[in-house]
């Protein structure tokens, strides 16, 4: 049996027009040709295949047959990848990234960091995205390696003569408890209460902050590199600690988390930062994330009218 011979992107084009138009005039129209061109095109596209893709007989308008059907998907397949080739080529031409590396705090909302990723995969679909989720100062040092393009990093990115950056918002983080922990049945925190109990702190996984402590109250710790992970173990009354406002605000609806009035430790703003590296200014599709976070972040000024934490 003889092999299918290999079909030009142009036969292939005039195969798929046919179908969206659904005649060869229709097809002739679209790509501005001649009936007789079109009709030449489909003949030259079956020779090469060595099937009959459409059903010409007993009707005006072509139907596809049985083998037509089959290779339709696998048609638009190549032809959609050929478009995207090139788009990306040509993104390449004018300057556009071939993808980004982002490196977020972890303490960034999750609703505003899905909002920007959903208008990025929209604005630059051609433009790969490489996400990482750190903590502390891990985002930081990841942009001074160069390991991420841009990040959106918490307060420490400041102290980074490499790293140039925009405010970018903040979030409330809040001391919170299982309701049927020590802290959470109190009716009045006393100052000082914080310490005679287990306090949940996250960590860095980069050494950045190595040696340093950031509202660590407690001289009984437990630290985790996963926000997620302390948020369970809150949820479960083995310690308490600081978590976002946005994150928890679920479970003190339900009950679940009760929100802890320490007059010694009440919680503050974490502030974010839109950052980069100095020396490797964002390309288009960078820019275009940074300026989003920047932008979404503007009205975290009223809402997070706090002292730092």
């Amino acid at each position: 049996m003889a092999n299918p011979g290999t079909p030009t992107l142009d036969q292939l084009r005039i195969f798929l027009t046919i179908v969206d138009t659904g005649s060869f005039a229709g097809a002739a129209r679209a790509l501005g040709r001649a009936v007789s061109v079109i009709g030449y095109g489909v003949a030259n596209l079956e020779a090469q295949l060595g099937v009959i893709l459409f059903d010409r007989e007993g009707t005006r308008k072509p139907q596809l047959t049985v083998a037509g059907r089959a290779l339709l998907a696998e048609a638009r397949a190549i032809a959609q990848g050929v478009d995207g080739l090139r788009a990306k080529v040509k993104g390449l031409l004018d300057g556009l990234e071939a993808e980004v590396d982002l490196a977020v705090d972890v303490m960034v909302p999750p609703e505003r960091l899905a909002a920007v990723l959903r208008g990025f995969a929209s604005a630059f679909p051609t433009v790969q995205l490489r996400l990482h989720v750190e903590a502390l100062g891990a985002v930081s040092a990841m942009v001074q390696a160069r390991t991420a393009t841009i990040g959106v990093s918490g307060p420490l990115a400041a102290e980074m003569p490499e790293i140039e950056g925009k405010v970018a918002g903040a979030t409330l983080l809040v001391p919170v408890a299982a309701p049927d922990h020590p802290l959470g049945r109190m009716t009045e925190i006393l100052p000082g209460a914080g310490r005679d109990y287990i306090q949940l702190v996250l960590s860095d996984r980069s050494g950045t902050t190595a040696g340093r402590d950031f509202g660590v109250v407690s001289p009984k710790t437990w630290r985790l590199a996963d926000l997620g992970a302390k948020h369970a173990l809150l949820r479960e009354g083995i310690g308490w600690g600081n978590m976002p406002l946005p994150m928890i605000e679920g479970d003190l609806a339900a009950g679940t988390l009760t929100r802890l009035a320490m007059p010694d430790h009440p919680g503050g703003a974490y502030r974010f930062t839109a950052i980069w590296r100095r020396d490797t200014p964002p390309g288009p599709a960078a820019q275009w994330l940074l300026d989003q976070f920047v932008a979404l972040g503007v009205p975290d000024a009223e809402a997070c009218n706090t002292p730092d934490v």
